[in-house]
C-alpha cells in the first residue's frame, strides 16, 4: 500500500474552491478548501504532481505534525520530537516561517527561533551540526501555523512560490501573479477551444497561462523545486512523473487566444514573455486601444485588469475611461462574456452596466473583485 501524507496548498484568498477542483483532478484525496488554502491527502508522487502541474497554487507544504500546545516550550517539543536529519542534509540552508490565527502567545518571531533552536538540537545531537540559517535564499522552508490551541509544522516542498513560473523576462508596473491570473481564468469558466481576449495585455500574464493551458503545458515544467533536496527524494520517481506529464503537451494544438495593448513598449515585454514560455506562435498580439478595437469572433470570453489609480489624477483620469467601457462592450462585444478584475470599486459604477456576478478576491493584501458582465444586445444598461 502507498504511503499516505497530509498536505497543504497556499493559494491567493478567494481561489480555495476552484484550487480544491484541481487538485482533485491532479489524484489528491479529500482535498477540504479552508481560507487560504486547501488541506489534501495522497502519495509522494502526488505531491510532486501538485508542484509540477497546480496552476493556482502558491505553495504545497507537507505536514508533520498537528497536535495542540499551550507554551513556547510545548512548540519547542513537538518540534524536537520531529526526526529532522531524516528529512535533510545537516549541509542545507534553513528558515523558520510562523503565522498565526488568534494564538494566544506573545511573540510569533520567537516562536520561529524555538523551532529553528529544534531543528538545530535535532541535528546537533545526531550529528554533533547544525544548519545554517538563510532567511533570503533558503533550501529547505519550515513553516509553522498556529491557532489558539493546535499548532502544525510544515516543511515546504515547493521552494520558490510556484507563480514564479520561470519564463518572465518582463515585466510592467505590477504585474499580477501568474496562480491569480490562472485562478481567474478558472473561474471565468474559459473553454481551451472559446476565443479569449485581453485588450489591456500589459506584460501578458492572462495570454500566457490562457496558452500553456490550451497546450497542456504543465506551470512547473521549467523550474526546481524544494523536494529535490530532500533526503527522500527519489529521483528516478521524479523523471518519470515529468516525462509522463511532458508527453501531454499539445504543441501544436490551435489556440484562439488574443492580446492587444496601446503602448509598443509594453507589447515588446509581452511578446518577450510569450517567447520565453514557449507559447509566442500561440497568441494573436497586436496594437490596438482597448476603446477601439473590435471583437475578434462572434462570442468568447474578454479578461482585463484595467489601470489602478491612487493618485487623485489617475482616479480623475479613470472616472471618465470606465463609463467609455462599458459603451466599448455594448457596442462591440455582444455575445461575449466579460470579466474586469480590479481593485477600484468603483469600476462596478462607473462602468454603467449590470454586473451578473461579483467575486471578492485577494491580490496579497488587497482587497479586489472579479466583475462578470454577460454581453447580450441592448440588455445591459442600467
Amino acid at each position: 500500500m502507498k504511503q499516505r501524507f497530509h498536505y497543504f496548498a497556499t493559494c491567493p484568498r478567494g481561489l480555495e474552491d476552484v484550487l480544491s477542483a484541481e487538485l482533485t483532478e491532479l489524484g489528491a484525496d479529500d482535498a477540504r478548501p479552508t481560507d487560504g488554502g486547501v488541506a489534501f491527502a495522497g502519495d509522494w508522487a502526488l505531491m510532486m504532481r501538485a508542484n509540477l502541474g497546480s496552476r493556482i497554487a502558491s505553495r504545497i507544504l507537507w505536514r508533520l505534525v498537528e497536535k495542540s500546545y499551550r507554551s513556547e516550550d510545548d512548540v519547542y517539543k513537538a518540534a524536537r520530537a520531529i526526526e529532522w536529519p531524516e528529512l535533510f542534509d545537516v549541509s542545507k540552508t534553513i528558515k523558520v516561517a510562523v503565522t498565526g490565527v488568534g494564538c494566544k502567545l506573545k511573540s510569533l518571531d520567537f516562536i520561529g527561533l524555538r523551532i529553528k533552536d529544534a531543528v538545530c538540537d535535532a541535528f546537533r545531537a545526531k550529528h554533533d551540526a547544525r544548519p545554517s540559517v538563510d532567511t533570503a535564499t533558503p533550501e529547505i522552508r519550515n513553516h509553522a501555523f498556529l491557532t489558539e490551541r493546535m499548532l502544525t509544522i510544515y516543511m515546504d516542498t515547493s521552494g520558490e512560490a510556484l507563480f514564479k513560473r520561470g519564463y518572465r523576462k518582463e515585466t510592467g508596473d505590477a504585474p499580477l501573479r501568474e496562480n491569480l491570473a490562472a485562478g481567474i481564468l478558472r473561474l471565468t469558466g474559459w473553454k481551451v477551444d472559446e476565443p479569449l481576449l485581453d485588450p489591456m495585455c500589459g506584460s501578458g500574464t492572462f495570454l500566457i497561462e490562457a496558452a500553456m493551458m490550451a497546450r497542456n503545458i504543465a506551470p512547473g515544467r521549467s523550474r526546481t523545486f524544494a523536494f529535490e533536496r530532500f533526503s527522500r527524494f527519489d529521483a528516478a520517481m521524479w523523471a518519470d512523473i515529468k516525462a509522463k506529464v511532458l508527453a501531454q503537451e499539445q504543441p501544436s494544438a490551435i489556440t484562439y487566444i488574443y492580446g492587444s495593448d496601446d503602448t509598443p513598449a509594453v507589447l515588446d515585454a509581452a511578446r518577450a514573455n510569450l517567447a520565453a514560455a514557449g507559447v509566442a506562435d500561440a497568441v494573436v498580439l497586436e496594437e490596438a486601444d482597448a476603446l477601439d478595437r473590435p471583437a475578434p469572433a462572434e462570442a468568447g470570453v474578454l479578461i482585463c485588469n484595467p489601470p489602478y489609480g491612487i493618485r487623485l489624477e489617475e482616479q480623475t483620469w479613470l472616472d471618465a475611461l470606465y463609463p467609455m467601457l462599458g459603451h466599448a462592450l455594448k457596442q462591440r462585444f455582444a455575445g461575449w462574456r466579460a470579466y474586469y478584475f480590479t481593485a477600484d470599486l468603483r469600476l462596478a459604477k462607473l462602468i454603467r452596466l449590470s454586473a451578473s456576478k461579483r467575486t471578492v478576491l485577494f491580490n496579497g493584501a488587497l482587497e479586489c473583485r472579479l466583475f462578470e458582465y454577460r454581453m447580450v444586445a441592448g440588455s445591459n444598461r442600467k
